[in-house]
């Protein structure tokens, strides 16, 4: 291997994922959402019927533009990871029940806002990481993975084919664009999938993107499905899979005991146990590995609507300026644990009404740091 092909396999991703525009969740645009039942993207397009091509049309352009490219580029974050949906190629993903007489109910033309992506990014030098974030049927249960409540992607083979193709499709669309840097194989998996199941989607997506994309061009990405990373440990190894990544998520507010946790518990769990982890990992992991997501919500309401309280969280009895402090402390924390791993990427860049969630408002407000430039450190 060559000095170039080491150098792009461990370049160093500062990054944000760019939620909420190609696949919409109603917690962070929830203008949108307004006056309608639909819970998530496929709920919205089959209410909306045709007026959802409109809507949509006009959040595509508007909610992310070139001038977001240029100014994440501008304060040295290097990386965007885009989630996407299985329906991003347009009408001829498989039927699920939950479209009614919809056949093809999501709206069509993403992939010209992908492209357009691509070339802003080239302009202004920023990494693209995609994501299949919503694959048929689900695969999560989440409103992010397509269908709230419904998980239904390992249980029909076609789902899985489906899920296959559009991998290996954005690897043939993309290929030889100096922006690509990875492709996710699939977005949180959930919990109780069968893992067997998972790394063999995983291998066969591995195969699909390698048609196209070779290994020192492109990285394939693969995230944890929430298990330990050591079932991991000797998957997809040199020399026969090669720049391969492995994606964790880490929050702190999607558990009973996280959420009840003062803002120095929050603390010591970024510093003490996530900082044991991330020794563990660089120590027994022979390859890279991502925290694809994190952020400063500690929050359960604001990402939930539909969770039962009650909510009590570390900042609710605090002053402004306690707060202002508390985000802080969690950001740098959390920034300086996450500098271990080969690549980070905040979710998200953009929310309506959550800041804690919202780069560009947690930049504004000071909790992180208005410059992140490049030193090519590891």
């Amino acid at each position: 291997m060559d000095h170039a092909t080491l150098d792009k396999h461990d370049k160093k991703l500062r990054g944000v994922n760019l939620g909420g525009w190609l696949v919409l969740e109603k917690w962070m645009t929830p203008s949108l959402f307004e006056g309608l039942k639909a819970t998530d993207e496929t709920s919205y397009c089959v209410e909306l019927g045709t007026q959802a091509e409109s809507r949509l049309k006009q959040h595509w352009q508007s909610f992310i533009t070139r001038d977001d490219f240029v100014w994440l580029a501008s304060i040295g974050i290097n990386a965007v990871r885009i989630p996407l949906g299985h329906w991003i190629f347009g009408a001829n993903y498989p039927y699920h029940r939950v479209y009614g007489e919809s056949r093809y109910p999501f709206v069509e033309g993403g992939i010209d806002i992908l492209d357009q992506a691509f070339e802003w990014a080239q302009a202004v030098g920023l990494s693209i990481i995609l994501d299949l974030h919503a694959a048929p049927g689900c695969q999560n249960g989440f409103d992010n993975g397509g269908i709230k409540d419904v998980c239904d992607w390992p249980t029909d083979k076609s789902y899985i084919e489906h899920s296959l193709w559009v991998l290996e499709k954005l690897a043939e669309r993309y290929q030889g664009q100096g922006a690509l840097h990875g492709i996710e194989v699939l977005n949180e998996p959930r919990w109780d999938i069968d893992t067997h199941l998972l790394k063999q989607y995983t291998t066969d997506g591995y195969h699909r993107i390698r048609k196209h994309c070779a290994a020192e061009d492109v990285a394939v990405i693969f995230c944890d499905g929430f298990r330990p990373y050591t079932e991991y440990l000797e998957f997809l190894m040199p020399p026969e899979f090669e720049n391969t990544v492995l994606d964790i998520h880490r929050y702190q507010c999607f558990t009973r005991q996280e959420i009840d946790l003062d803002i120095f518990g929050h603390l010591k769990q970024t510093i003490v146990n996530w900082k044991h982890e991330a020794e563990l990992i660089g120590k027994d992991m022979q390859r890279g590995t991502y925290v694809g997501e994190w952020s400063l919500g500690m929050d359960l309401k604001v990402v939930s609507l539909w969770a039962n309280g009650p909510f009590n969280h570390a900042l609710e009895t605090m002053g402004e300026f306690q707060k202002n402090v508390a985000y802080r402390a969690y950001a740098s924390a959390q920034l300086a644990t996450f500098e271990s791993y080969l690549g980070w990427f905040f979710w998200s860049y953009k929310t309506e009404t959550v800041p804690a969630w919202c780069f560009r408002d947690c930049v504004k407000n000071g909790w992180l740091p208005d410059q992140f430039g490049f030193d090519g450190a590891l």
